[in-house]
């Protein structure tokens, strides 16, 4: 391992097709954790901790110290498991500035409690576009990648970038647009963004939804999705690409998750506040969506 080339360890829940992503200089070194799972069932409203234990486990095991847990943007189709990996593990909680934007938006939507802060205070570090912070020996940049969302952020540190939803493998193509603040145009300028890095960039996707034939899989190089990503590849123009997806995008149901994912994401992971009989709610906004 050098600072340009660091280990990653993928997680891999079935039930959401999510990844999270360990990054670490080896055995002994300073880690991040990225894009966590929440387990949670929609039928019981039970949570449980399942996949955030695997990755327990696989810090513990390599005997890491955990400097960040970041999020990609504030998912809509699972639960981040964020508060509860820093209570076992440490670490300060992540996301890009442009937050506060979708906070705004949902807060809105969902009617939430006059308390809500929509300043993104509720998660421990903001970060700036082309921001520079380090993850002990390692050196990580935050890139904008907005489109599936406005507050959507990649990673970059080293050779290997955490691309969020931006893109998924080549097979798959891209993230839908649809939800309150996505963008054809910008997700298409920020998928060519991350494909304007060296060839040989590792690129690490947020989630797969493998077709038939194939497993999960959530690795590939930028030179893999120039060449064949179905949405995205070199030849595609910005008005095919916009046409295809807002296309596509009317034909999508919304996720299983979002109206509990949103909720929870949008405060760093943690439940709304209990009332008065200790248990937390989560609100169904009817007939809004």
């Amino acid at each position: 391992m050098s600072d340009s080339h660091p280990y990653v360890h993928g997680v891999y829940d079935k039930i959401t097709g999510t990844v999270t992503h360990i990054v670490h200089a080896g055995r002994g070194s300073a880690c991040a954790i990225i894009d966590s799972v929440l387990d949670y069932d929609p039928k019981s409203g039970r949570t449980t901790h399942r996949h955030a234990d695997e990755v327990i486990a696989f810090v513990r095991d390599y005997d890491l110290t955990v400097e960040w847990i970041l999020e990609t943007h504030a998912h809509a189709d699972h639960l981040s498991a964020a508060p509860y990996l820093k209570r076992q593990l440490g670490g300060r909680i992540a996301i890009g500035d442009n937050i506060r934007r979708v906070q705004k938006v949902f807060r809105d939507i969902f009617n939430l409690e006059p308390e809500f802060r929509m300043d993104g205070s509720q998660f421990e570090r903001l970060f700036a576009d082309d921001e520079v912070f380090r993850i002990g020996e390692l050196e990580a940049q935050v890139m904008y990648v907005p489109g599936h969302t406005p507050a959507c952020v990649a990673y970059r540190i080293g050779d290997a970038v955490f691309v969020g939803d931006t893109l998924f493998m080549p097979d798959v193509g891209t993230a839908r647009c649809d939800f309150p603040g996505g963008d054809a145009h910008a997700l298409y300028r920020s998928a060519r963004r991350i494909l304007s890095l060296p060839p040989d960039t590792r690129l690490f996707m947020c989630h797969d939804y493998p077709p038939s034939g194939r497993g999960p899989s959530w690795v590939c190089t930028v030179a893999d999705q120039r060449e064949g990503n179905i949405h995205v590849r070199d030849g595609i123009s910005e008005e095919e690409f916009v046409a295809m997806r807002t296309k596509r995008d009317a034909t999508l149901e919304m996720p299983v998750l979002i109206l509990p994912s949103v909720q929870v994401n949008i405060r760093a992971g943690s439940l709304p506040p209990s009332e008065d009989n200790g248990v937390s709610y989560l609100k169904i906004p009817l007939n809004a969506l």
